[in-house]
């Protein structure tokens, strides 16, 4: 029986527009480290190799210390093998970046860029089947391609690499590279192939009733609607058997939170339940506020938001599911006591606050006249 770490979608160099300053440094260096993460994982659980199933860079395009930086984190654990296979995102094209001049040059021995379909022994009695990317899109399901000439076992274990999507789980049943999860199936069955493991998929995925066809998923997640991202996967397999255990290397976290705001209670159970967060600068936050508050209230929920802002990784307010109305009460408005055209002006923020396209940026405005008036006091 051979063990193996499966993992896939590093995407190395990945920035979000979302991420300001030293948070996207720290959400860049942990998916470097999450390399090293995985090689240790490797070594200690007696693998004797990695496959990493596509987008191990974001682009052809990173930056040339992102390929530095990699290679040297695989090359920390010289006896594991890395065998890495191009994907949509670092296809095998004229611009790929395993031909680069930092990826060849400093390229470590453990590390083996699969740049065919042709099968790989990778251990005795062990055949790893790659189909790599050639471009960004191909015309045809390069895994049957790769499968297409497979004849039957004779004793050896074969593991497919592959990266797409499966034309079981694919929005897009007409596009020509989507995986046919059947042909697949029949493999696995007459023993011509014993473990297909794929990527594209970012949520660790048993893909098959088989128990040999799995989505590694992203080893640090990605996006917000990733079901189970943060692993990968630890195989043990033969022709009789197979085991696979999903194990944790992640460190970040994307979170989703909607909040009725209604009054002061309300932005008190926020504060605590944002207090409570754990590991916040490796967490982002997507709020969604919906409900009706007071001038007064909406500056409070400003400073709160502001101060966790600069703990959390990020946080964003997700303005297409908010629907929060700031309703100036007397109290406000005599607190503030303005006079004239600062008067006027704010009646007008008053009256466009209520609703209309300009309701949102009315309300902020609000909410800065009364934190600045808050200050002048």
């Amino acid at each position: 029986m051979v063990k193996f770490i499966h993992t896939a979608d590093w995407q190395l160099g990945m920035t979000r527009h979302f991420l300001a300053g030293e948070a996207q440094a720290r959400f860049t260096d942990a998916r470097i480290d999450s390399v090293r993460r995985i090689g240790a994982l490797a070594a200690a659980e007696g693998c004797g190799f990695v496959v990493v199933c596509g987008d191990v860079f974001e682009s052809n395009q990173v930056e040339r210390r992102v390929v530095a930086r990699a290679v040297e984190a695989m090359a920390e654990t010289p006896h594991i093998t890395f065998y890495l296979l191009a994907g949509n995102h670092d296809p095998l094209d004229a611009a790929t970046v395993y031909e680069s001049h930092t990826f060849t040059h400093h390229c470590p021995d453990n590390v083996v860029a699969l740049a065919s379909s042709k099968p790989v022994e990778v251990a005795p009695g062990v055949e790893l089947v790659p189909a790599p990317w050639p471009t960004k899109h191909p015309l045809s399901d390069l895994v049957a391609d790769a499968c297409r000439r497979l004849s039957a076992a004779n004793g050896a274990v074969r593991i497919v690499a592959g990266h797409g999507a499966l034309d079981s789980m694919s929005p897009d049943r007409n596009d020509p590279a989507v995986v046919a999860l059947e042909g697949l199936e029949a493999l696995v069955s007459a023993g011509v192939i014993h473990y297909v493991a794929l990527g594209d998929r970012h949520s660790t995925t048993d893909a098959s009733g088989t128990g040999r066809i799995w989505y590694a998923g992203a080893p640090e997640p990605t996006n917000y609607d990733e079901i189970d991202p943060g692993n990968v996967l630890l195989v043990e397999v033969d022709s009789e058997d197979v085991r696979v255990e999903r194990r944790r290397v992640g460190t970040w976290r994307f979170v989703d939170e909607e909040r009725e705001l209604t009054g002061d209670a309300d932005i008190d159970d926020l504060g605590e339940w944002l207090s409570g967060l754990d590991n916040k600068g490796r967490t982002i936050l997507k709020l969604s506020l919906i409900g009706q508050i007071s001038l007064a209230q909406k500056a409070r929920l400003d400073d709160l938001l502001e101060h966790n802002s600069d703990l959390l990784g990020a946080l964003e307010i997700w303005e297409r599911r908010s629907d929060l109305v700031v309703i100036p009460d007397e109290a406000d408005v005599g607190a503030l006591g303005l006079s004239g055209f600062a008067q006027e002006a704010l009646n007008d923020l008053r009256a466009l606050a209520g609703s209309g396209e300009q309701s949102v940026v009315a309300s902020d405005a609000l909410a800065l006249l009364h934190r600045l008036g808050g200050a002048r006091r």
